[in-house]
């Protein structure tokens, strides 16, 4: 019979694509690692991976088993989930894996609500942005991901996961207020300029540079912060120009600045479990309390 923790282990290592990787993902040796593929190896009859310098690659028989492993282990999840829901499962911690705007926009509403609605549920918060929190999601560090599409993202047929769309969130132009074009600028005026932004990997790097490609430039990022607080403080101290979703300026008042609003650019804001999971007593009201808050956000 093959090992439940096996098919984990063989997971981990197809995301990761390295058994160092794997293995801190995991919270286990290197060592301990490869000796679990190499018991499941022996349990399949198949090899499972092929190594390529320090990355390992799947072989035909290791997709497959890959397939069945998202099977079983999204049952595990489920099965889970009935067990807790037979016992009530009213109380108890859930952890959320949530970037810095959307936990002020939508989770931190949805916490406050549950205070009233479900108030032995607890919610334990780690600010990460999205090309993080769907990892820490499919490695057990979190229980539920808020996060974005993006480029490399594992997309809306990915059998690992459950989504649930949340919101769309409109990208606006910040640029400083004595700008010659502050009172006339589009995307494509801009091209010429210097521009501020996220750094290359997160997601809304993507975004910025895919507007501006679409637009007909690569746009010069030479300042850069994850910080959009620092971003704005940059265009008002006139280093440049900038895209900023529009939620992220929704609590700012900053001065020397000018916010006009383009169209086009929007990053797409959707909850995530591992499949199975969605229907756990403890995300049953997590879910709904975000689902209620992301209907109800105004972006205009």
């Amino acid at each position: 019979m093959i090992d439940t923790r096996r098919l984990r282990t063989l997971r981990a290592v197809a995301d990761h694509g390295t058994v160092t990787a794997a293995a801190a993902a995991l919270h286990l040796t290197p060592s301990a690692v490869s000796q679990q593929l190499v018991a499941l190896e022996h349990e399949v009859g198949h090899r499972l991976f092929t190594r390529d310098g320090r990355g390992v690659h799947l072989t035909a028989v290791g997709k497959i088993m890959l397939g069945h492993a998202n099977e079983v282990l999204a049952q595990l999840e489920r099965a889970e989930a009935e067990v807790a829901a037979y016992t009530t499962g009213e109380a108890g911690e859930v952890t959320v894996a949530c970037f810095a705007t959307a936990i002020s926009a939508v989770l931190s509403p949805a916490i406050a609500s549950l205070r009233v609605t479900t108030p032995g549920l607890h919610v334990r918060v780690l600010d990460a942005e999205g090309d993080h929190s769907l990892a820490m999601l499919l490695d057990g560090e979190a229980d539920l991901a808020v996060t974005v599409e993006y480029r490399g993202a594992p997309d809306a047929a990915d059998r690992r996961l459950s989504r649930l769309p949340l919101y769309a969130e409109p990208f606006d132009l910040v640029l400083p207020h004595d700008h010659p074009l502050a009172g006339s600028a589009t995307l494509v005026s801009l091209a010429a300029e210097t521009w501020i932004g996220p750094y290359p990997g997160n997601p809304v790097h993507d975004v910025i540079t895919f507007a501006c490609q679409q637009a007909g430039f690569t746009p010069n990022l030479a300042h850069c912060s994850d910080d959009f607080r620092a971003v704005v403080a940059l265009v008002g101290a006139g280093a440049g120009v900038a895209l900023v979703p529009r939620l992220a300026l929704r609590d700012m008042a900053p001065a020397g600045i000018v916010v006009r609003h383009t169209p086009g650019p929007e990053r797409r804001v959707f909850a995530a479990t591992r499949r199975g999971a969605d229907s756990h007593p403890l995300l049953r009201p997590l879910l709904s309390a975000l689902r209620t808050v992301g209907a109800s956000l105004g972006t205009e």
